[in-house]
């Protein structure tokens, strides 16, 4: 699934609640609490996208399994997010500096008799 599908709301609120066996007012408090915030139809529809469910089965299992009450699963998730971004950030990064590398090798490389091809090997860690 490319990431835009996980951000496509497709799941109307009764079928949502129906998924994860909740009643849709939990999902209504959710929103209100700001802890999940659907897409909406032209009609005003709550539209929950696959990464909206995943998020709320996050929620679910916080407070069910693990006992964390609503404003400890806000300050969770809004962790979470910024961890999130971060490594996206450091994504982002690690291709500059390998690209900036590579321009950099060539560059002192291209004034020599043979050429040979330079290939940088960025480890992905999570």
């Amino acid at each position: 699934m490319l990431r835009d599908d996980l951000d496509t709301p497709l799941y109307m609120i009764g079928i949502v609640a129906q998924m994860l066996a909740i009643h849709p007012q939990t999902l209504r408090l959710y929103e209100k609490e700001g802890l999940v915030v659907p897409g909406r139809s032209q009609g005003n529809t709550r539209l929950y996208s696959v990464r909206d469910v995943e998020r709320l089965k996050f929620i679910l299992h916080m407070t069910r399994d693990m006992g964390v009450n609503l404003a400890g699963i806000e300050i969770i998730l809004r962790m979470r997010d910024q961890m999130d971004q971060m490594q996206r950030e450091m994504g982002d990064l690690m291709i500059y500096l390998k690209e900036e590398l590579r321009r950099e090798l060539k560059k002192q490389y291209s004034g020599r008799r043979t050429k040979k091809v330079i290939r940088v090997k960025v480890e992905k860690g999570r």
